[in-house]
């Protein structure tokens, strides 16, 4: 690959990463997200050679397996904030990061307003604030 190849077009079309969506190419949407070195980053607008030595986990490296999810996929799951699908796996790597800078403690402002760089067009976000609430307390307890 050469090094202007973005991080999402190497994620999806070298290394098989296709959880990792790309939705408008400009950040706009959030369906990129990936974390690189614990922080989300919206992966199509960052270079490929920017991500080097650097750790990347894409959405597919979240759940322990296919049994035990991540506790923001498992709430994600339960409060029914999945609809197409399309942009739930940025929305569930931008609420980690988010949980996780927020030292676990979140509100409903502060999630819709930390959300505005994430768009879904199916779901009205409702249930995806309720999601994100919801597992902050469980990714605390599980020590994630």
């Amino acid at each position: 690959w050469s090094s202007d190849v973005c991080s999402s077009d190497l994620l999806r079309e070298h290394l098989g990463m296709t959880g990792t969506h790309v939705g408008c190419d400009t950040s706009q949407c959030g369906a990129c997200v990936v974390h690189v070195d614990g922080k989300s980053v919206k992966s199509c607008t960052m270079l490929a050679v920017q991500a080097e030595g650097a750790s990347v986990l894409t959405i597919e490296g979240l759940a322990a397996s296919a049994d035990k999810l991540h506790p923001m996929q498992e709430a994600f799951r339960e409060n029914h904030a999945l609809q197409c699908g399309f942009c739930t796996p940025g929305m569930v790597m931008s609420a980690i990061d988010m949980v996780k800078r927020h030292n676990y403690q979140l509100d409903e402002t502060t999630v819709r307003g930390e959300l505005e760089g994430n768009l879904c067009r199916c779901t009205g976000y409702h249930n995806i604030v309720k999601a994100i609430l919801a597992a902050a307390p469980a990714m605390k307890a599980a020590g994630v």
